[in-house]
């Protein structure tokens, strides 16, 4: 399972947004993973990765709507 940070980065990529060298490193990982390919010096999400942020989105979308918020005033 994919953490928060990589959906994070993952959702960069798809929408073509720079991100910071500091997570260069953390893209390797998602790379060995198959959620994201290098072209040159571009990352472009492989199928796999799409299908993560869409079932992530598609998730956030249901949870939204059907559940009651995860945290409790006291």
């Amino acid at each position: 399972m994919l953490r928060d940070e990589q959906l994070s980065i993952l959702r960069d990529i798809c929408q073509s947004i720079a991100f910071a060298d500091d997570r260069q490193g953390k893209i390797g990982q998602l790379i060995a993973d198959g959620y994201v390919m290098k072209d040159g010096d571009l990352f472009e999400l492989t199928a796999k990765g799409i299908t993560a942020v869409e079932e992530h989105a598609a998730a956030l979308g249901e949870s939204d709507a059907t559940s009651t918020p995860s945290y409790r005033l006291i």
